[in-house]
């Protein structure tokens, strides 16, 4: 008998320490090598653990333990034979909620309206949970056809397409009882942050509007031939991105950060794009955006997006950041204060496009209109840097052209001025 013990790799050089989130398999399966056994909790990201070889695998952890980095997790017996009738199991066979609903599209729920059948343990992935609540649709009312009764996405879309009968529309039904369970290492780490962010900074938010007309003119001119050419589809985030490193480089306060008794100007722009996932909202890294094309940054943006939504981000690809960007506005958020996410000193806020009145040249006019917030850290912005850089951002977004140039104005470049 030949046994391998699986230690818990180093996530990155500052963790310690991790947290068992879910075992993909039970004490006793056989298993193949490169197979994911696991996910495992650090307080910057989720990450997957790859069985080391194949054989049968008996556990030493339970679900929630917090586990030393190097610690014995599980043993595999390799001398063990694969079981007859097993088939080869494909790398990354796991519960992932994307990946299980990827699979679940092309085969549609044969009864999506549920009926008298409980699905006690089945629970929505992210994506059907969010057409659910847009809805108003209740567990009660889909039948999972996913892994253990998971309600997928098209279980819910086929339920919606079939339509509901009028009885079995009800309220969310509650029924007075609670529940509790443990905060991940990573929310545990994000909620420790953002009070100490409250805490220890001298936080303060600057508002502004953006009319969107020009961005929202020239997506519509050239978003086909953009996304032919370059084979990414042609978002605002690469607007944003490219507004605020150019205006980073006219406020370097605004990119710097304080350590100890000095500030720390950064003479790159590393700018951290806020994610949703399954696991919580990620701030990834899109690393020199400051020499990026548009293009370009659209394409870090949703290679970085796909790692995260896929459960396959880094510790790696969100340190180092020198300013954030957030969009509440994918949710319909209005307006916000974000938080600064340490230890940068400041982080810029998007909303939702609203169309409003607003005076152009002495008349009313409708525009699309957003309202962004800059969240920074008093302590080494002042109030003429934040309001200027806001101010900017604002005046190279409504005047696009002004990216080609930076801060400078196209005609002032092309007179030599």
């Amino acid at each position: 008998m030949s046994v391998l013990e699986m230690k818990v790799p180093s996530p990155g050089e500052s963790i310690s320490e991790v947290e068992i989130a879910t075992w993909l398999v039970s004490d006793g399966d056989y298993v193949e090598k490169d197979q994911t056994i696991a996910e495992v909790d650090s307080d910057k990201a989720t990450l997957e653990l790859p069985a080391e070889s194949s054989g049968v695998i008996t556990l030493k952890a339970a679900e929630g333990d917090v586990v030393k980095v190097g610690q014995v997790v599980c043993l595999i017996d390799t001398s063990a034979e694969r079981p007859a009738g097993l088939a080869s199991p494909a790398v990354e066979t796991v519960n992932n909620p994307v990946i299980e609903e990827t699979k679940q599209i092309s085969t549609p729920n044969p009864d999506p309206i549920k009926k008298d059948v409980s699905y006690a343990s089945g629970t929505p992935s992210p994506a059907a949970a969010k057409i659910m609540v847009e809805n108003n649709v209740s567990a009660a009312q889909v039948s999972g056809s996913g892994r253990d009764g998971r309600i997928t996405k098209s279980d819910v879309v086929n339920a919606l397409a079939a339509g509901f009968d009028a009885n079995s529309i009800q309220g969310w039904g509650g029924s007075r009882e609670q529940s509790r369970e443990k905060m991940s290492m990573l929310r545990r780490k994000i909620a420790e942050r953002l009070v100490s962010v409250k805490n220890e900074t001298a936080m303060l938010t600057t508002f502004n509007e953006v009319d969107m007309k020009p961005i929202m003119d020239i997506r519509a001119k050239y978003k086909e031939a953009f996304a032919k050419h370059h084979e990414v589809n042609l978002g605002f985030m690469s607007f944003f991105t490219k507004a605020v490193t150019e205006a980073l480089n006219l406020f370097p306060a605004v990119n710097g950060q304080i350590d100890g008794n000095e500030v720390v100007f950064h003479n790159y722009a590393d700018i951290g794009i806020a994610v949703s996932s399954p696991k919580g909202l990620m701030v990834p890294v899109v690393r020199n955006a400051e020499q990026m094309s548009l293009a370009e940054i659209e394409r870090e943006i949703k290679r970085l997006a796909v790692k995260a939504r896929d459960g396959k981000i880094t510790p790696d690809d969100m340190t180092g950041g020198t300013f954030t960007i957030t969009n509440g506005g994918v949710f319909g958020s209005m307006l916000s204060t974000p938080i600064i996410n340490p230890p940068q000193s400041a982080i810029l806020g998007m909303h939702n496009v609203v169309e409003r009145p607003v005076a152009i040249n002495g008349k009313v006019e409708i525009r699309p209109i957003m309202y962004v917030a800059l969240s920074y850290d008093h302590r080494i912005i002042d109030g003429k840097e934040s309001v200027g850089f806001l101010v900017k951002v604002k005046e190279m977004l409504e005047n696009p052209e002004k990216m080609l140039f930076g801060a400078k104005d196209p005609v002032a470049v092309l007179l030599g001025l």
